[in-house]
Order: C-alpha cells, then sequence, then structure tokens
C-alpha cells in the first residue's frame, strides 16, 4: 500500500473536486482519493507507488493543474 499527496489548483466547488476525484479513481492501482477543498491537497492512496506523471495527466483531464 502506497499513499502520496498532491497539490492541485483551480478547485473551488464540490464539482471540482468530484471531477478530480473521479480522474484519479480511473488510474489503475488506486484504492482511494481524498481531497481537501480549502487546501487543494489530494491523498491518493493506491497498491504500488503511482507515476506522478499518470496523476498529474489525470488531474488536468479534469480541468485543473497539479502544483509542483
Amino acid at each position: 500500500m502506497s499513499t502520496a499527496t498532491y497539490t492541485v489548483t483551480g478547485m473551488t466547488c464540490g464539482h471540482c473536486v468530484s471531477s478530480v476525484t473521479e480522474e484519479i479513481e480511473e488510474i489503475a492501482g488506486v484504492t482511494g482519493v481524498d481531497v481537501d477543498l480549502p487546501t487543494g491537497r489530494v491523498t491518493v492512496t493506491s497498491d504500488a507507488p503511482l507515476d506522478d506523471a499518470r496523476v498529474k495527466d489525470a488531474v488536468e483531464e479534469a480541468g485543473y493543474e497539479l502544483k509542483p
């Protein structure tokens, strides 16, 4: 089990949270996604360490940016 925390910019509402969560959940191996809207923190739990580029692509697909 692996956990990684990212910061996503541009989220302003519950719909934003849902969009980001849905896209990240589609990555193979992801078992959980927890989004804290006020801080933009996204904690992803997975079976194995994730490729940050895949998470970045998922966040961008949802219409947001992964903060470096």
